[in-house]
């Protein structure tokens, strides 16, 4: 029995179960997309006029037996379009013998499952296997529809529609439609993420911008009843379309005008105007690039792009249409040219609970949080180097962090621990009572930080003012409390330390973190790096008066 709230997930479903990769369900739907919009019933287009039929009075008439000519009418029909005689006639065969209708979509994909398994071996041996889309999508084009185009153009084509299929699906545990992952609000920051992530490279110069394009006008209603061109500048189609694939249009608007984007956040009150926010990973930034940098940017909005992560006081932007593609764009926190933030309400569609926000970091792809602690899921081309280079770390504090004793083997699907992320307890459970809390300034006596809170040995680092980023099993763990220096403070270390080396909490100098942020809203400490100067030189931490800057503004 099929599964799902619609043919799309049914199909998606099907396939999984069947054995499927998701590259090759997805790479397969793409063709089969092409080929009848996934419609069961679907009557090649061009023989309606012909032989007088819809989709629905074809099919009857075939089912009832009015209509005996389907086998050798030469007109494409159904998921697959069968169109040869011999195809259709295999396929009215098996209907007839599971005492079902020629439309109907579960027989259909029997028999088409059938096929694969019986004279088109190599095909599902790839779809298997695959673990990219356009591999699995040539494979159907080239050895199994067989069109009579099958140019770049129309391979490129068709593995957009799958890729919109993986996008949408691929990082669900559980059926589609049949309850679904649930998803805290930082996984479904990172669905954004990853999906925006999965365009990066397409371009007008190839044509592989188009499928975005595409992707946009697909959906219904259209904003403002407009039609994309492929020659139109598409920054915002962009980040529509990104909300389209991830199916969160109900709390992130779609428009192709960077203008009315905004007015639409506004409307569902998503929408953050003080330009010293700082972001989220899915967090919609837009520009103007006639911002002069003094005060909060109020002009006219020219482009926006999608916030990947926040490292430090630097923003990873990607962004469509950047110079005719998809590409990624650094810039600074509160820095000069930023209008405005698009701020989706994540939390409103999470089903497993708040995983907290983040102000930077956690956002590779299949990362989610435990417990305030960053686990990342192992995708296909990932190495421990890579992961470590993304979360700001080493190979080797992985390796240890996760008790992997050869850090040149990790496999897809594997869960990686990222020391350090956390907001509260780790998984590992344990409390944070005592005087100190996550988020504290204080002064680090000590001399030496560990890759691990149970690590035996680690290097030397410098004492100075730090900041607590995470606790853990207080009173049970060797090194409980997780530092990060802070800038201007002296110290250098990062990584976890011995509950016996840290001394008071410390908030400024006079007034609390909490006071000077409000300050910083009304305007009193400047903007920019002015402003990074003079917190730190009046002794701030500047980093955690912006973060109660963004707690306030919210």
């Amino acid at each position: 029995m099929l599964t799902g709230k619609n043919n799309e997930e049914r199909i998606w479903n099907y396939l999984i179960e069947k054995g499927l990769s998701k590259a090759g369900a997805a790479g397969l739907m793409g063709n089969l997309n092409a080929e009848s919009a996934l419609n069961p019933k679907n009557l090649q287009n061009s023989y309606e006029k012909k032989l007088g039929y819809t989709d629905d009075s074809y099919t009857a008439a075939v089912d009832n037996g009015s209509y005996k000519n389907f086998v050798h009418d030469s007109a494409g029909y159904g998921l697959a379009q069968w169109t040869y005689w011999s195809r259709k006639q295999n396929m009215l065969e098996f209907a007839r013998a599971a005492s079902k209708s020629i439309g109907d979509l579960e027989m259909q994909l029997d028999f088409l499952f059938k096929e694969l398994t019986e004279g088109y071996k190599a095909v599902l041996n790839v779809l298997k296997t695959a673990t990219t889309v356009r591999a699995a999508s040539d494979s159907v084009l080239l050895n199994y529809e067989r069109p009579a185009d099958q140019s770049e153009a129309v391979k490129t084509k068709r593995a957009g529609y799958g890729q919109t299929y993986y996008n949408k699906y691929a990082g669900t545990a559980s059926k589609p439609g049949n309850g679904g992952k649930t998803m805290t609000e930082q996984e479904l920051r990172q669905k954004v993420v990853g999906i925006a992530q999965s365009y990066i490279g397409c371009k007008e110069s190839d044509g592989s911008h188009r499928k975005i394009i595409d992707l946009y006008n697909s959906h219904k209603p259209l904003a403002r009843g407009y039609a994309m061109k492929y020659t139109d500048a598409w920054c915002s189609t962009f980040a529509s379309a990104v909300a389209i694939a991830a199916g969160l249009t109900d709390i992130i608007p779609t428009e192709c005008g960077c203008e009315k984007h905004i007015q639409l956040f506004k409307k569902i009150g998503s929408w953050q105007e003080n330009d010293a926010y700082v972001p989220s990973p899915g967090d919609y930034v837009f520009y103007d690039w006639d911002d002069s940098g003094a005060g909060d940017c109020t002009g006219s909005a020219d482009h926006v792009g999608i916030v990947e992560k926040v490292s430090g006081q630097t923003i990873t932007v990607i962004e469509g249409n950047y110079s005719n593609s998809v590409k990624r764009r650094n810039i600074a926190v509160n820095g000069r040219y930023i209008r405005g933030y698009g701020v989706p309400k994540y939390s409103s569609k999470a089903t497993g609970g708040s995983s907290g926000g983040t102000t930077g970091g956690n956002t590779g792809s299949g990362g989610n949080t435990t417990s305030g602690e960053v686990v990342y899921t192992v995708v296909a081309g990932d190495t421990l180097s890579k992961i470590a280079a993304r979360y700001g770390t080493t190979y080797q504090k992985l390796a240890e962090y996760n008790g992997i004793s050869n850090p040149n083997v990790i496999s897809v699907g594997q869960k990686i621990k990222i020391p350090g992320t956390g907001t509260g307890t780790s998984t590992g459970g344990g409390t944070t009572s005592g005087s100190h809390k996550v988020g504290d300034v204080v002064d680090f006596t000590g001399k030496k930080h560990y890759a691990s809170a149970n690590a035996a040995s680690g290097p030397a680092c410098k004492p100075g003012k730090a900041k607590i980023t995470q606790i853990y099993q207080l009173g049970k763990s060797k090194h409980p409390y997780h530092l990060v220096a802070v800038s201007g403070g002296g110290s250098d270390v990062y990584g976890w330390v011995d509950a016996g080396d840290i001394g008071g909490a410390i908030s400024g100098t006079g007034k609390s973190i909490e006071a000077i942020a409000k300050e910083v809203i009304a305007g009193k400490w400047g903007n920019g790096d002015d402003r990074k100067k003079r917190l730190q030189a009046a002794g701030y931490d500047y980093a955690a008066v912006q973060k109660k800057v963004n707690e306030l503004l919210k």
